[in-house]
């Protein structure tokens, strides 16, 4: 494979893996190079994109510890919420436990909310819509009787 296709490719899945569709890349591509399409791209401007990509989390070249597992989410916050999802799902309070599920869960419950919601929950940057989604699920697990914050003494 080329160096050129093998950075087109590593563009193709860090976007995947943050969340960006076709359009947001272009923008990004844009942005970045001054050009919108990879294929008008020299070897170094693919590889601003690429470093682009790496400064808004992506991970090149991970490929997971156990079959089917992902990166830790990037970011404290979103770890927490990760968390707090899977308190519930041990609870029995999801229909859908797991990622799709929050993935699910964050779209409908933020849609409208939001002007745009990521296909990933990881992809979110933004504290404020983080928060969001921390304090939604807090209220749940508190509806659910599942304690979230620890007590000391």
């Amino acid at each position: 494979m080329t160096a050129v296709r093998n950075l087109q490719r590593q563009i193709h899945v860090g976007c995947k893996q943050l969340g960006i569709d076709a359009d947001s890349r272009h923008d990004l591509q844009l942005l970045v190079t001054g050009k919108a399409s990879m294929a008008d791209m020299t070897d170094a401007e693919l590889r601003k994109v690429v470093e682009a990509l790496e400064e808004r989390g992506f991970k090149a070249g991970y490929k997971g510890g156990a079959k089917g597992r992902r990166a830790p989410a990037p970011r404290g916050d979103l770890r927490y919420v990760h968390v707090l999802w899977g308190l519930l799902g041990k609870a029995g309070k999801l229909e859908k436990p797991g990622r799709d599920g929050l993935n699910t869960f964050v779209r409908a419950r933020f849609e409208g909310k939001w002007q745009s919601v990521p296909i990933d929950i990881d992809a979110l940057r933004d504290a404020g819509q983080i928060n969001d989604v921390t304090r939604a699920l807090k209220a749940m697990c508190a509806r659910a009787g599942i304690e979230t914050e620890r007590r000391h003494g």
